[in-house]
């Protein structure tokens, strides 16, 4: 999911004690592009029932992609089970997310892309094979179980597991509010009386009215996904510089015409990079385009089932108690899991698509599509001739266009630059910038938050009462591992919130343990 953004509005306006009005800030509403294939007219509902905004609620969770989604579906399959294991048969909880309906990477829903992780690592099957929240039981209540049977994969279309969240995520329609883009989150005491911060005003502007609110809770879990990452040398906002997680919202709007003869540079080496430059060439026949890439050659992802253990939920327990340099170094050599790869069937594509051209043109300058290796792009400009046309300046670093003079530079003018170079997941310092001073040892220029095992933010001991706490989903890499940030362990970890917020076993603490 697309994180949350501040508000276009001045921080300055805040005021304490918070009013549920101020001044309006200014966005815009996206159109929904989909339609969602439940709720079955209206008869699923969770057992998660609304709140009035007024009352102090036991969680609010920013962020309503996957990460929340699967806390939300725990929690309901908690209350479903067993809930004296719980602190509270109702508890009061709302969701608060930015985008106008659930949507799980929009941009790259693309024709024939497949998942990457099995269908049964799904927001509940590994927690609770027998929950309705699995995706075979989504299967079966859309008509197409035995159909999906018959394709004898475990590797679902992108498209039908965005189907599928959309799904669970039509249950809770009751406890999510849309269009809720949440600004910051601030400590606060209840009452005169207490000594320790026991609520967090978590304020929120709408996106679609432009309407200010505060919501109180005692427990807040931060869930918002990554913010597309262009890299700061090339433009942040031009037009026609498109993050990935963009292109197909906006390819069509500015290209309608598929017949086009458009030049398309696509920069990165990884799954997404690799996807677009395939998506390219199937979408518009008459398109040049480019993958410009640092390395000598694309790479494959290992999924082998050894290296697939490093995704397992049980193993997040052995990372978290390594010293962070043992894990810093485990995850250095296991990021060729994940990150700049690409899997081995799109590699086999891309390449008999690059062979079939080999017979139709003699020359590799004549062929439309190309991959450029040993290229860094140094900066992006407007060609003369205006915005519609930008020019590229790369460097070659091969060794063999290396000499006396130095390393070779080239220029090349497209239409469309698109940049596959990831996400930035610390979205959550901005919005607790109002709580640093609570930070353990105070607040330093350059100090992090850091989270405990079960994804609790350290706080300075006796700041804030047992009972509440900040959480942080998604964003915990560089301590819980690589699959922090993936939908591997949704299921699990989903289960672990729960009994860590909700659980029946005593309050928790909110020390540097």
């Amino acid at each position: 999911m697309t994180p949350h953004a501040t508000c276009e509005v001045g921080e300055s306006t805040h005021t304490h004690p918070y009013q549920s009005s101020i001044a309006p800030c200014n966005a815009s509403e996206a159109k929904d592009q989909f339609t969602v294939s439940g709720p079955t007219n209206g008869v699923n509902h969770s057992h998660l029932r609304a709140t009035d905004i007024e009352r102090v609620h036991d969680l609010v969770g920013v962020g309503f992609g996957p990460a929340s989604l699967a806390i939300a579906v725990a929690l309901h399959d908690a209350l479903d089970e067993s809930p004296r294991n719980l602190s509270t048969r109702h508890p009061k909880v709302a969701f608060l997310e930015r985008q106008s309906h659930f949507a799980w990477h929009s941009g790259m829903l693309l024709p024939g892309a497949t998942m990457q992780i099995s269908f049964l690592k799904d927001l509940a099957t590994l927690r609770n094979p027998r929950s309705q929240f699995t995706f075979l039981n989504y299967l079966q209540r859309q008509n197409r179980l035995v159909q999906f049977i018959n394709l004898s994969t475990f590797l679902p279309r992108r498209i039908e597991y965005e189907d599928y969240m959309r799904w669970c995520a039509s249950w809770f329609e009751e406890v999510v509010a849309y269009n809720e883009d949440v600004v910051e989150i601030l400590p606060e005491k209840s009452s005169t009386v207490s000594k320790r911060i026991d609520v967090f005003a978590i304020i929120s502007c709408n996106r679609a009215t432009g309407a200010r609110s505060v919501r109180k809770a005692k427990n807040v879990v931060i869930a918002v996904g990554g913010k597309p990452a262009i890299p700061s040398h090339l433009p942040q906002s031009h037009p026609r510089v498109i993050h990935s997680s963009q292109y197909s919202i906006v390819i069509p709007k500015l290209f309608p015409d598929i017949t086009q003869a458009i030049k398309i540079a696509i920069i990165g080496s990884g799954q997404s990079a690799a996807e677009l430059f395939h998506d390219v060439q199937k979408r518009y026949p008459n398109s040049r385009s480019l993958l410009i890439i640092r390395g000598a050659a694309l790479r494959p992802s290992d999924d082998s089932p050894f290296v697939n253990e490093i995704f397992d939920p049980d193993r997040v327990d052995g990372v978290f108690a390594q010293s962070p340099e043992v894990r810093a170094e485990a995850l250095k050599l296991d990021r060729g899991t994940n990150y700049g790869v690409v899997r081995l069937g799109l590699l086999e594509e891309i390449y008999s698509d690059l062979y079939a051209q080999r017979i139709q043109h003699r020359h590799e300058d004549e062929w439309p599509h190309r991959i450029i290796n040993h290229r860094t792009v140094d900066r992006i400009e407007d060609t003369p001739n205006g915005p519609r046309r930008l020019r590229l300046h790369l460097t070659n670093n091969s060794a063999a266009y290396s000499g006396e003079h130095g390393l070779v530079t080239e220029t090349i003018d497209a239409d469309l630059v698109l940049v596959a170079s990831g996400y930035r997941r610390d979205a959550y310092e901005d919005l607790l910038r109002g709580m640093r001073h609570l930070m353990p040892g105070g607040d330093q220029e350059g100090k992090r938050w850091e989270v405990s095992r079960d994804y609790r933010v350290r706080f300075e001991p006796g700041t804030v009462s047992d009972g509440s706490g900040v959480w942080l989903q998604g964003c915990n890499e560089s301590s819980h591992g690589l699959s922090d940030t993936l939908l591997s362990i949704l299921a699990t970890r989903g289960g672990e919130m729960v009994q860590s917020i909700f659980g029946n076993h005593g309050t928790h603490t909110n020390g540097v343990k």
